[in-house]
């Protein structure tokens, strides 16, 4: 949804903010992790704001969604995200502030990796828009795994066989949900999993994986930080989009919005500043991997509250494939981490 470098396992967007699905590329680049000596009160009280805010715009969004309106303004929505988070990368940039050092990059040279943000973010906010939230955010799990495959087919890069493993329950899990959510009856509140929901989902997933494996390329290619290229992005996101919007929007969906929801759109901007900012402590506090720790809790507590949103009763069997799901997630992190340590 917001424009982050969207969070390990998570992410973010979560929803992954762009900075942290920049920062799962590097905690797979360089996954050796600092010495443990404590966190901080800063890094405590960052993740517990990085996790409220994540958490917090995924339910904000998907309520905007329910306004079936907005939900042929994906872009334009996707476009107020990331026009906040540009400009609150260029203040926190200033001098003043000096979060981190402005690097000029030629637009030419930024403009694929722009045009796969937006389809990364526009696409998972559609799944967003026509998912459930737990069907939509076991698939968003899927993120780093995805990853590891994209690597494997591209350069040859492989994963331990009992992380590969592990797949197999994740895969089952959200096929079970998938089953579930898309059988139900839906009910006024459209809190159930569409056939199309499904499509944007796995179409999200792939456009985010190719992202997160473009970034740590242009890492090298242009010699940027996670920061500098998002405050390159942005802008150029941005500029695309305006040409976009009267193509794929419907650009009247706007009109007529009663105060409540132009405060929650507000609300969503801010919420992915928030992330943005929290999660500049957090990977300068305790690096990528505590991020993708931070990651895990966050898609488990979504998960939960999705749950409760939805209001399902606990013998629906789409239970069974959320523990799977979410099991065989854990259970990768934990067995690729071990591996990179030895």
């Amino acid at each position: 949804m917001e424009p982050t470098p969207y969070d390990s396992d998570d992410d973010a967007n979560e929803e992954k903010t762009f900075l942290q699905q920049q920062d799962d590329e590097e905690a797979q680049l360089s996954p050796k992790t600092k010495k443990a000596e404590g966190f901080s009160s800063s890094f405590w009280a960052a993740s517990g704001l990085n996790v409220v805010a994540t958490v917090s715009i995924v339910f904000v969004s998907k309520h905007i969604f329910q306004h079936a309106a907005l939900r042929h303004a994906q872009v334009a929505f996707a476009a107020s995200h990331f026009a906040a988070t540009a400009l609150f990368l260029y203040v926190v940039s200033r001098p003043r502030l000096n979060f981190f050092q402005v690097k000029r990059v030629p637009v030419l040279k930024i403009i694929p990796l722009a045009v796969a943000l937006i389809c990364s973010v526009v696409f998972t906010n559609a799944s967003l828009a026509y998912c459930s939230i737990q069907f939509y955010q076991i698939v968003r799990a899927l993120g780093t795994p995805f990853v590891a495959f994209i690597n494997y087919i591209t350069s040859g890069a492989t994963i331990p066989l009992r992380a590969a493993l592990t797949l197999v329950p994740v895969c089952a899990g959200i096929a079970v949900v998938g089953y579930f959510d898309t059988d139900a009856k839906k009910d006024a509140s459209n809190k159930g999993t569409t056939p199309l929901g499904v499509v944007f989902a796995f179409t999200a997933l792939m456009a985010s994986g190719i992202y997160t494996v473009w970034i740590g390329k242009y890492h090298k290619l242009l010699d940027c930080t996670s920061q500098q290229l998002l405050l390159n992005q942005t802008p150029v996101s941005v500029l695309i989009m305006l040409y976009v919007i009267p193509f794929s929007d419907d650009v009247t969906a706007w009109k007529g919005l009663d105060v409540w929801t132009w405060l929650l759109v507000a609300l969503s901007c801010m919420l992915a500043v928030l992330i943005n900012l929290s999660q500049f402590f957090i990977i300068n506090k305790a690096g990528p991997v505590a991020s993708t720790v931070v990651g895990h809790f966050k898609t488990c507590t979504i998960v939960v509250l999705g749950w409760i949103w939805s209001r399902k009763p606990l013998k629906d069997g789409s239970l069974i494939g959320i523990v799977l799901a979410i099991g065989g997630i854990l259970a990768y992190s934990v067995i690729t981490q071990r591996e990179a340590r030895k």
